[in-house]
């Protein structure tokens, strides 16, 4: 079973930045692609960055790139992302996500993941 804890949401202004992190615990880590999603009023959960088990590989969604980062820390078993110039869309409660069955693929799709976090508030006031 695999625990993850989400921290670092709050309130900020357009333009502002925050640094998400999604801490893990109870499997191996280093073994898992993780990912960031959000959710936001009224929509469904929606994928936003991933990045691969040993951190070569990402990706983003559209609308962050350039803007959003994920990196992990495998010794400290944490994943985060990093959000900068942000806008009031990216209002959302971002999740962290584990795929605990990696492949070669990085999946943007909810089903791959098989652990979830309790989530975190982002608010961005304009």
């Amino acid at each position: 079973q695999v625990q993850l804890v989400e921290a670092g949401g709050g309130l900020v202004q357009a333009g502002d930045s925050l640094r998400l992190s999604c801490a893990a615990s109870g499997g191996t880590f280093s073994r898992y692609h993780m990912g960031w999603f959000r959710q936001a009023p009224g929509k469904e959960r929606a994928f936003v960055a991933v990045i691969s088990w040993s951190g070569s590989r990402t990706s983003y969604t559209d609308s962050v790139k350039g803007r959003f980062t994920i990196s992990r820390d495998n010794a400290k078993n944490t994943v985060y992302l990093e959000m900068i110039s942000l806008k009031p869309e990216d209002t959302a409660v971002y999740y962290c996500g584990a795929d605990v069955r990696p492949s070669m693929f990085l999946s943007s799709g909810l089903s791959a993941y098989d652990y979830w976090g309790q989530g975190t508030q982002v608010t961005v006031s304009s």
